[in-house]
């Protein structure tokens, strides 16, 4: 299998001697235009992946600053076609590797084939699907696997460890790592749990891990040197950017 592009990005970083960092931006926010400028200003401020969401009216994994940027991108008429017809039309441009975050349905409305097919058109390198088990994914995989797309595994705090080795075999581009039982969202502090976790699962996956969930400011990465090889971020982001601020401002404070 060959090393996926979200894999080379996070391994230069680390590399460098710092760890990757991979923006969360939902699709269309915070309007359908600014959205692109949005997205060139992560790749242009050293993200090495950006994940952008693919907005949905049932995300049971999202917290409220997610949420409501999604249903917002949704009332703007954001769906899979805008999404990829703008990153077709901007293929290129980026040299951070790039992720769709989402869920089952709409995948599955679109079409896996014709979904897999079009991420490819549009440089797309990997998948996240918050709501499906890797016990029921074999047929999704491959579809996205002849595409060159990586269906990227979610672990967390319970997952055990037969279920770790599971993710593991069929795992490629980087391992997700979910810090928190609940959906996403600003913490003061992870659980103490985490840095065992994180070792188990740095012992089961030889690709990068990524830390998601609760990461809201650079500190936070500090205990994590050596067990978490990216670090995801989105609700505080989002907040940010709210508040008045911009991508390109918000990095600023992780470099």
């Amino acid at each position: 299998m060959m090393t996926s592009i979200l894999t080379k990005r996070i391994r230069e970083a680390n590399a460098q001697g710092r760890t990757a960092l991979i923006p969360f931006l939902p699709a269309g926010f915070p309007d359908l235009d600014r959205f692109w400028t949005e997205l060139e200003a992560l790749d242009n401020a050293g993200a090495s992946v950006i994940e952008i969401g693919m907005p949905f009216s049932d995300p049971v994994a999202d917290g409220p600053a997610v949420e409501a940027a999604s249903l917002h991108s949704l009332e703007l008429g954001v769906n899979l076609d805008y999404i990829l017809d703008g990153l077709i039309e901007r293929k290129g441009r980026f040299n951070a590797g790039l992720l769709l975050m989402g869920y089952l349905n709409p995948v599955l409305q679109y079409g896996p084939k014709r979904f897999a097919k079009r991420c490819e058109q549009a440089g797309v390198s990997g998948l996240i699907i918050a709501d499906m088990p890797a016990d029921e994914s074999t047929e999704l995989r491959e579809t996205l696997d002849a595409h060159g797309v990586s269906l990227i595994p979610l672990v967390g705090l319970n997952t055990g460890p037969e279920r770790m080795k599971l993710y593991a075999e069929c795992g490629n581009g980087f391992c997700y790592f979910v810090s928190v039982l609940g959906t996403t969202g600003q913490r003061d502090e992870l659980p103490a749990e985490v840095l065992q976790k994180l070792q188990e699962a740095k012992a089961a996956f030889d690709i990068p891990i990524a830390l998601g969930f609760g990461i809201h400011k650079p500190e936070q990465l500090e205990e994590l040197q050596g067990l978490a090889d990216a670090a995801v971020f989105g609700s505080a982001l989002i907040n940010h950017i709210n508040e008045g601020g911009t991508c390109t401002s918000f990095m600023e404070r992780w470099k």
